[in-house]
């Protein structure tokens, strides 16, 4: 297996944790009320929605191990900017600490555009 979707999937595996991280901080912190996303009562469609970008970096785990490798290129490079431009919008946060895991994050998703976009992968059989 070519050494650089190993490298992928823990870019994402990493992008995951970072994410979840500020989820359990934001609880401990008391920046989470229950029932609640951000200023309104949360609709059963929105943890629905929630769920959904959260199974994004989880996906991408899988893909980077199974998915042919030039559409994994561009579809890496595609996923990780729009989870940039996703968590852009939300900015920023209440906690520090949770600004902080940001940036992190917005590191993480350079570092796996850069990394797609520097493979020139091997024809793969």
């Amino acid at each position: 297996m070519d050494p650089t979707r190993v490298i992928l999937a823990g870019g994402w595996t990493s992008l995951m944790l970072v994410y979840l991280l500020g989820d359990v901080l934001r609880i401990f912190a008391g920046d989470a009320e229950p029932g609640r996303i951000g200023d309104r009562a949360a609709a059963s469609w929105m943890w629905v929605l929630a769920a959904l970008i959260m199974l994004v970096p989880i996906a991408m785990i899988t893909i980077s191990l199974m998915v042919p490798a030039t559409p994994l290129k561009w579809i890496t490079v595609i996923v990780s900017a729009a989870l940039v431009l996703f968590n852009l919008a939300a900015l920023p946060y209440k906690g520090l600490y949770d600004n902080v895991l940001i940036v992190v994050g917005f590191g993480f998703n350079a570092l796996l555009i850069w990394v797609a976009l520097a493979w020139h992968p091997a024809q793969e059989a």
